[in-house]
């Protein structure tokens, strides 16, 4: 149940990813309007995936993975029937908030089923194969409707398999709850809520709008105040909804830090990866979603084989070499361009795959299996929520990166393709108010064919900054990996009684 909870979870990231060109052709949507497609999604699963892990730990696990799994279907159906992007926006949020629900959840019903943190790892590194297993075949299920009928039919695979789990759940998931007291930490949510909102907001909106705007300045420092109360209320509460003890662990620390780095490097690489094969090479839906498949699909393949060597190599050593041979992928991608075969690229994506899948498996092992075990939960819905924020964040800052160096380098490549000075007028006024796809959509007679190559010369060099900027986060994840997460063997603390009286507040966690 854990397994499907999570592929559900997950199928809608890259189904949408590769489908954001048909999207944008559809409903006329700028580059900035795609990005809250992506982010209306992921947003309610960074906001609130700490909130629902303390509904499961109070009020049952078995409860909020089924609502986890109604909402999916919900979210799925709203979507399937939206016509405009506001539509697809609500879909979209509701599907996120079904995330919410379920990540959490399922890492912690496997954490109270198997409580030996050797023996749990390998059922984490089963979820995490799930968890990429979705995104593999995402890519595919999009490609293959897409040839045949209308973008919104992406959604229709998660009604049916939201509503089976739903039932077979309600015979077969047993039950539990934290062992400890708990309650939940309202100032704490709303604080959390309201910070990871307005920073996205800020990033997406100061991508499209310029960062001096007002409302973009108020958003930033809104989101920036938000956090540091956060930390505030959090060390006060008197049952937090996220334990800052569990920073004493420099291994809890570092995979938060990872797991943030390379979801924002992953989710945002996706992002602009199908906008790069939609708008300059012009592939279709399935040409596209084959190469895509390639990252996710090998990130599988290796996942299991990265869970049994677990044992005999520590996860500092996995993590950090996957995140030095991901950003060694990302470098390599810098220099690709319009013409770039399948054969030359598909390497660069398997490298990049082989990357990410030594770094997920044992990032989330390491993460719930840091703490005791009577703190697994908030340790996995904690690691959760970073992984989520930088997934909220990679599209709204790739993407921000991505429009401004586009939009700063087309007057120059509108010149060198020798456009006339009022077509190229036109071609930055649309590209400006309606976004770089519009483009595309522009008759501009003999002019047409230059202007096109002058925006896919543009487009790239806003993905070659994307692709730098993501391979040095990565470098940096590997170096605090390298320096936070030890390979020390840390025992794992008895269970808190599930009777009697127990400490409102979780007792503190270990160094290491």
């Amino acid at each position: 149940m854990a397994c499907l909870g999570v592929f559900v979870a997950y199928l809608p990231v890259t189904t949408v990813s590769v489908s954001l060109p048909a999207i944008q052709r559809a409903l006329g949507a700028s580059t900035s309007q795609l990005s809250w497609v992506s982010d209306a999604f992921v947003l309610p699963m960074a906001a609130l995936i700490l909130t629902t892990g303390v509904w499961g730990d109070v009020h049952g696990r078995k409860r909020v993975f089924q609502a986890g799994m109604a909402l999916c279907a919900l979210g799925a159906a709203i979507s399937l029937f939206s016509d405009s992007v506001h539509a697809l926006w609500v879909g979209q949020a509701a599907s996120g908030l079904g995330a919410a629900a379920l990540l959490p959840t399922t890492l912690a019903l496997i954490s109270h089923a198997v409580p030996d943190h050797r023996e749990r790892g390998r059922f984490i590194g089963l979820w995490a194969m799930s968890l990429m297993a979705s995104l593999a075949v995402g890519p595919l299920i999009a490609g293959v409707l897409l040839e045949h009928v209308a973008w919104r039919w992406i959604f229709l695979l998660p009604v049916p398999v939201s509503l089976i789990v739903l039932v077979v759940a309600a015979f077969l998931l047993p039950d539990s709850r934290a062992p400890h007291g708990r309650r939940l930490d309202w100032p704490g949510q709303i604080t959390a809520a309201v910070a990871v909102t307005a920073v996205v907001y800020g990033v997406i909106e100061g991508g499209a709008d310029g960062f001096g705007e007002p409302a973009v300045v108020t958003a930033l420092v809104l989101g920036a105040v938000s956090a540091v109360v956060f930390v505030v209320v959090e060390r006060r509460s008197a049952s937090p909804m996220l334990d800052l003890a569990l920073f004493r662990s420099p291994a809890f620390t570092a995979t938060a830090l990872v797991a943030m780095i390379s979801f924002l490097g992953l989710i945002g690489f996706f992002f602009v990866l199908s906008l790069y094969f939609g708008m300059v090479q012009h592939l279709t839906t399935i040409e596209a979603g084959l190469r895509m498949v390639v990252v996710s699909g090998v990130a599988l393949v290796v996942g299991a084989p990265i869970g049994r060597l677990m044992h005999r190599i520590s996860a500092r050593v996995l993590i950090t070499a996957g995140l030095v041979v991901a950003a060694g992928a990302m470098l390599s991608l810098t220099g690709v361009d319009a013409h770039t075969s399948f054969g030359s690229i598909v390497w660069r994506l398997a490298l990049l795959g082989l990357g990410m899948g030594g770094v997920l498996t044992p990032m989330t092992a390491s993460a719930v299996s840091s703490v005791p075990h009577h703190l697994a939960g908030m340790a996995a819905a904690g690691n959760n929520a970073f992984r989520q924020v930088g997934g909220a964040l990679g599209p709204a800052v790739l993407g921000a990166l991505l429009t401004t160096r586009a939009l700063d380098a087309l007057p120059g490549r509108l010149t060198d393709a020798g456009v006339p000075a009022e077509t190229s007028a036109r071609v930055l006024d649309t590209a400006r108010e309606q976004g770089l796809g519009a483009v595309a959509g522009l008759h501009l007679d003999a002019a047409t064919g230059p202007a096109l190559t002058a925006l896919g010369d543009s487009f790239l060099d806003g993905m070659r900054l994307c692709l730098t900027v993501s391979a040095s986060l990565a470098l940096l994840a590997a170096v605090a990996c390298a320096v936070l997460l030890r390979p020390t063997a840390k025992p794992v603390a008895p269970e808190a009684p599930v009777t009697g009286e127990a400490p409102a507040r979780p007792a503190p966690v270990p160094a290491s």
